[in-house]
């Protein structure tokens, strides 16, 4: 999970997407830019959800209303600095600590999606926490050498 600016509490990395790229090129690049991190996206959702944009929030009017996605990354990279590192900080927690953070439910949603994913593939190992900063950014340990992370 990471900070967001002005907030308490924490969000996984999330944005829109370009004319150029895809929503899965838009969720790698999100990831990057916001939390520092790059890998291997699981192009199987975990979850969408529908909101009204910034703009739009105070309207009645159906118009404004955006369509999000969320998906899993394998971490394979943790850059010492990225784009939005002064803005949105990072920490890595345990799946635990990340529910209790979620902002919206539908982060729980899709958190509890990933680990009911991952429960399939192999037993949840034990997660590992980095301290960086006061923010967060939500991983799991995977296997012995790999994360996973929301974005």
């Amino acid at each position: 999970m990471i900070s967001t600016p002005n907030r308490t509490d924490m969000v996984f990395p999330k944005g829109g997407w370009e004319d150029d790229e895809d929503v899965y090129e838009a969720a790698s690049r999100e990831a990057m830019e916001e939390a520092g991190v790059k890998g291997i996206l699981d192009r199987t959702t975990l979850g969408h959800w529908v909101f009204k944009s910034k703009s739009s929030q105070n309207s009645s009017s159906p118009r404004g209303a955006c369509k999000g996605y969320i998906f899993a990354m394998e971490v394979t990279e943790e850059l010492e600095s990225w784009p939005e590192q002064s803005t949105h900080g990072r920490r890595w927690v345990s799946p635990g600590e990340a529910y209790q953070l979620c902002r919206y439910e539908w982060m729980r949603e899709a958190l509890t999606a990933l680990l009911e994913r991952l429960s399939m593939i192999e037993p949840a190992a034990s997660s590992q926490e980095l301290t960086d900063q006061s923010s967060m950014y939500m991983m799991l340990q995977a296997t012995s050498d790999s994360a996973v992370a929301l974005c």
